[in-house]
């Protein structure tokens, strides 16, 4: 059965899936591997699992997709992609938390994310050994990079032949894309013209047939689901190898509790499916629910044992939570770009990443040359810069001639940067996420830099008048690794230091946040970690 159809047979088989007819489901007495989240690093960690023949239960809160059905060309009605429960927001600078943070559904965040898929450079996992500020991770680049290397190829990333920055400078899997669109023209045009290295992205997006998958047509509406199927989804590629390998995937089930034994071990999760509850026992229990929900569970699952939640012995869960600051800069050109051709991003520069002291702060930041979409771009103009009326509705009719650019800039961790517990609960009785941010002193020298040189490229591309959306995106931290128990939350291959059979995998993991899109990082670490658990499980671990 090519992929394609596969797709849809268990998109089909698994869409409405119900406990009640499940009552002799498989691996009902219990799994080895239990994992909460079907995201980026739960589709890694269940189809590698799978693959070396444990019994894996993965659990959803969302949908189980199908693209060919649920999947639109429209803006508004795709924002059911977005997790759209209640968060709570507070801080000096709320986060926007909705569709460029957070996904719901198997295949979570990438089932919309733009596709852009970049390594993270050597300097990121030493941020305290070069710049003297956060802290290094327990792992270095050297460990991620065959994990990089085999992510690329699982999946058939897309790049330049050359790729100017960082530890790895190609070839790509797959050649790119090209011609680019007249967006990502203009960006390389004034880059090129205030010598700035530019490039064309690399993609999770294929540019040949792969796996029974077609190559992208440059419908431009990556960000709503791609229903061709030519954008890489863990809903599309790994959920479904890890169901025909024997894997169950339970969708439109929350998990509510991890459970603990009398000796301090996890035994499995509570889990609730229209308005029933069950229970699912495991050997082994992933919490990969990404950086808000994960946290949230594991305060939410506070014991007698582990009264300040579980894996937070050094009071760090929650603690250091990162967005990406993610300013856009529209301005207008003489002749038509018409943002939403193409691919969202198809150029992109490094070239600001990395600290240099003459800038005034350390770290840096990458620039995308970004399409946008009619309805984002007004809401995001409405929303985020506070303009409405005559003014919105004038810019909106000259939409087919703005160009736009993306910062991408680091956000240095901050405990006071948090997830915490509110007062208010959920229709489960659990008290709702409460997601509190302020940017840094550095963080806000990096995005006025960054917005800046993007109006100097666009200017230099033929552009006037700037708009400026402050916004952020992408979400890390909250459960950091690191080797010393009393600062961090799990261990460099995402083991929970308190207890030996709990283990957090997400982007809630990251000890920084890098000057760039951080989901091959994610996929990268989830490989690393399924390594280690079939090593572990080989061993009676």
């Amino acid at each position: 059965m090519e992929n394609k159809d596969f797709v849809q047979h268990n998109c089909d088989h698994y869409k409405g899936h119900r406990f009640n007819d499940l009552t002799h489901r498989k691996y009902a007495g219990g799994a080895d591997v239990c994992i909460v989240g079907a995201g980026a690093a739960g589709g890694v960690l269940a189809y590698e699992l799978s693959r070396a023949g444990l019994k894996v239960v993965v659990i959803e809160a969302g949908p189980f997709w199908n693209p060919q059905t649920d999947f639109a060309s429209d803006e508004l009605s795709m924002s059911k992609l977005a997790w759209q429960e209640t968060r709570l927001v507070a801080g000096s600078d709320p986060l926007h938390l909705g569709h460029n943070i957070t996904g719901r559904g198997v295949g979570g965040g990438t089932v919309h994310f733009t596709g852009v898929f970049f390594r993270f450079h050597e300097s990121d996992f030493k941020v305290r050994t070069l710049d003297g500020a956060a802290d290094d991770w327990p792992i270095t680049y050297q460990d991620l990079e065959p994990y990089y290397d085999k992510i690329e190829r699982d999946i058939a990333v897309s790049g330049p032949r050359h790729f100017p920055w960082g530890a790895f400078n190609g070839p790509y899997p797959y050649p790119v894309y090209e011609p680019i669109g007249a967006n990502s023209q203009l960006f390389r045009k004034g880059c090129e013209k205030l010598g700035i290295k530019s490039t064309v992205a690399p993609l999770a997006i294929l540019t040949a047939p792969f796996e029974g998958r077609p190559p992208c047509i440059n419908r431009g509406f990556c960000n709503q689901g791609c229903m061709p199927n030519a954008k890489f989804s863990t809903l599309i590629h790994h959920i479904p190898k890890a169901i025909q390998l024997g894997a169950e995937v339970l969708s439109d089930c929350t998990v509510t509790k991890i459970e603990v034994d009398r000796y301090g071990k996890v035994t499995g999760v509570l889990f609730n499916n229209q308005g029933q509850e069950y229970r699912q026992q495991a050997r082994v229990v992933v919490v990969s629910a990404f950086v808000v929900e994960t946290p949230r569970l594991l305060f939410n699952s506070a014991c007698p044992q582990y009264p300040d939640g579980l894996a937070n012995s050094s009071g760090m869960v929650g603690k250091c939570i990162m967005p990406h600051s993610s300013p856009d800069v529209y301005m207008m050109y003489p002749d038509e770009v018409r943002l939403y051709k193409g691919t969202p991003v198809q150029a992109v520069t490094q070239d600001f990443w990395e600290t240099d002291k003459d800038r005034g702060f350390i770290r840096g930041y990458s620039l995308n040359a970004h399409g946008a979409r009619p309805v984002a771009m007004a809401g995001g103009l409405a929303g985020k810069a506070g303009i409405w009326g005559k003014k919105l509705r004038d810019i909106m009719l000259d939409y087919n001639f703005y160009a736009r650019v993306t910062v991408v800039g680091e956000v240095l961790p901050n405990p006071a940067n948090s997830v915490t517990l509110s007062n208010e609960k959920d229709e489960y009785g659990l008290p709702r996420a409460l997601v509190t941010f302020s940017y840094g002193e550095n963080d806000n020298k990096i995005i006025a830099h960054g917005v800046s040189k993007c109006q100097e490229i666009l200017e230099a591309a033929g552009c006037i008048d700037p708009i400026i959306v402050d916004d952020t995106a992408h979400l890390m931290g909250g459960c950091r690794m690191g080797n010393d128990p009393k600062t961090s939350v799990v261990n460099s291959f995402c083991q929970s230091h308190d207890i030996s059979n709990l283990y957090i995998c997400d982007a809630s993991v990251f000890v920084t946040s890098g000057g760039g899109n951080p989901t091959e990082t994610v996929m990268a670490i989830a490989a690393r970690t399924s390594d280690y658990i079939i090593d572990q499980a080989s061993k009676g671990g």
